[in-house]
């Protein structure tokens, strides 16, 4: 009986596949969900499957030459629903999920595997123009505006002559009005950065000594409030964002 009162996480469906998933996200407004990764030859594959009252059945796939390694929908409209992805070869991508065979945008100014992506204002209105960040294994954190092709409208990376961190995360926020802006970023050595993106600064940064592999705050689209970072040996911080303590 003491189980029962505990909360629980039931597992509704689930399926095998052939390849390494390195990210599922769902469809906005949908009860459908894409699964990226890639295959033991080195190829990318995205799937996307529909949840039904049978259970889970694939709608589509399509494949490129290399691994797929994180993905997202929220610099999309919804009646687009873009996703952008990030990939092994440091290239971001957006793909119209009615058709693949190319991308409707692609950049490759990246030296390395994209860790990391998240987009903001693609489904909200008032809160700035929708963008992409991506954090890559060079230590680089860019800032895309789709409108503008091929070319970051930020970037944050080390210093000259000094070796970067390898991003593992990034997330958006504090995104209330059509000026204000930051993006935070996790690393591999334990490191948490917020850029302030209207100031092209860092506004805050703090050690937790852990690989952060996970970052977000608790809306995007409000003054930051709290931001949650996951690191390595399972470990959870929740930081107040608007005094900066943890």
């Amino acid at each position: 009986m003491e189980a029962l009162e505990r909360p629980q996480i039931i597992c509704h469906v689930q399926q095998a596949l052939n390849y390494t998933i390195h990210d599922v996200k769902w469809i906005p407004c949908s009860a459908k969900f894409v699964s990226l990764g890639g295959k033991s030859n080195g190829a990318g594959v995205v799937e996307i499957y529909s949840i039904s009252g049978e259970g889970i059945e694939k709608v589509s796939e399509f494949g490129k030459k290399d691994h797929f390694k994180c993905g997202t929908f929220h610099a999309s409209n919804l009646r687009d629903r873009h996703l952008a992805t990030g990939d092994f070869s440091g290239r971001l991508q957006i793909w119209d999920l009615e058709d693949t065979l190319i991308p409707v945008y692609k950049t490759e100014k990246h030296k390395g595997v994209i860790n990391a992506i998240d987009g903001v204002a693609g489904m909200t209105s008032g809160c700035g123009a929708p963008e992409i960040v991506t954090g890559c294994k060079d230590g680089s954190v860019m800032i895309w505006d789709v409108r503008q092709k091929d070319t970051p409208v930020a970037t944050f990376r080390q210093s000259e002559g000094t070796q970067g961190r390898d991003c593992w995360s990034v997330a958006f926020g504090n995104s209330y009005n059509n000026e204000e802006r930051v993006v935070a970023a996790g690393y591999d050595n334990g490191d948490i950065k917020i850029f302030d993106l209207k100031n092209m600064s860092v506004r805050w940064s703090k050690c937790v000594k852990n690989g952060v592999v996970s970052l977000q705050f608790d809306r995007k689209d409000i003054q930051m409030n709290k931001l949650v970072a996951t690191t390595l040996e399972s470990k959870i911080f929740c930081f107040d964002v608007r005094t900066q303590h943890p």
